[in-house]
């Protein structure tokens, strides 16, 4: 196990480091000037220039890919254009918002999907199972800008139960941000339900026409303890990996629905950067991203052999 991790850990790393160079070079490839861009249209030569100097774009790129490389190990993202307030600082007011909301969408989708995928497994050919599966469909085939829309239009105007834009933090109030939260969890939720659901599904199927389920079931176990404690727990395997990629997806392609409800979050930050030019934060942003799906990339393959132990890592079994 420990060399696993190890392995895992210098992967990750030299991933990280191919990040940096995409991240670096992608930007600067971007058509027009920086140092332009900066000074603006109407702006002198010499100007242009002194910001260029000042930036450090005159010199070589690997020279500049050094400095950005040292600036961002020590947690130095640069400075953004458009607010001249340190990226750092902007994306870690951002990032917390969709955090709140990426977990609060996970919960939904699991609880639903999951619930969805089980009932639909045990009960084939079953009206249960074409519920789950009309309500799966029309999960993947609903986008999420039509869904938050009629959701506002519905449940925070014709229905004023709940608010249809703002952010309160959970640790400042969990109440209020439960109801600030709720809608567009539900709307980013749904579509991942219906990922997990049909998932979930097709594994349980695999899992409930094993060997060991029959056996399980000959030796007298009840429903419940075959389909939750057997069948199930070697059904989660498919179920991490979706939701351990599908949290980076929510994580970095909130937008849309942020934008819907006016939530101060990472997905919004991003449209305003790429809107606005504001080069250090789109880079600030991309490489949080991709840090970010790194990261769980590790915990989803670590958690693999907490789901099932039979999973041989590093040549051992555990």
């Amino acid at each position: 196990m420990g060399r696993y991790v190890l392995r895992r850990l210098v992967e990750s790393v030299v991933t990280f480091v191919l990040v940096t160079v995409v991240v670096f070079l992608g930007i600067r490839a971007l058509p027009g000037d920086p140092a332009r861009t900066l000074a603006g249209e109407e702006s002198d030569p010499a100007t242009v220039d002194q910001i260029r100097r000042s930036y450090g774009l005159d010199q070589p790129l690997p020279v500049q890919y050094g400095r950005y490389v040292a600036k961002a190990v020590t947690g130095d993202l640069g400075r953004s254009t458009r607010t001249g307030l340190p990226v750092t600082q902007t994306i870690g007011h951002a990032l917390p918002v969709t955090l709140q909301l990426a977990t609060f969408a996970i919960a939904i989708a699991i609880l639903i999907g999951i619930g969805t995928g089980v009932v639909a497994a045990v009960r084939r050919r079953s009206p249960s199972e074409w519920a789950a599966n009309g309500v799966a469909l029309l999960g993947l085939s609903v986008p999420n800008f039509w869904f938050g829309l009629i959701a506002v239009l519905l449940f925070a105007i014709a229905y004023p139960v709940l608010p249809a834009s703002d952010f309160v933090s959970v640790f400042d109030n969990p109440p209020q941000s439960f109801r600030h939260l709720l809608l567009p969890a539900l709307v980013l939720g749904t579509g991942l339900a219906a990922v997990i659901m049909r998932q979930t599904r097709s594994a349980m199927l695999d899992a409930l026409s094993a060997d060991y389920v029959r056996t399980a079931r000959a030796k007298g176990l009840g429903g419940r303890q075959v389909v939750f404690g057997h069948a199930l727990r070697n059904s989660l395997i498919v179920v991490t990996t979706i939701v351990g990629l599908q949290l980076g997806v929510l994580i970095s392609g909130a937008v849309v629905t942020e934008q819907i409800f006016v939530l101060p979050g990472f997905g919004k930050l991003t449209i305003d950067a790429v809107f606005t030019r504001d080069y250090p934060m789109i880079q600030g942003v991309v490489l949080v991203t991709a840090t970010a799906y790194i990261g769980l990339n590790l915990a989803v393959d670590l958690l693999y052999s907490v789901i099932d132990p039979r999973i041989r890592v590093g040549g051992a079994v555990l």
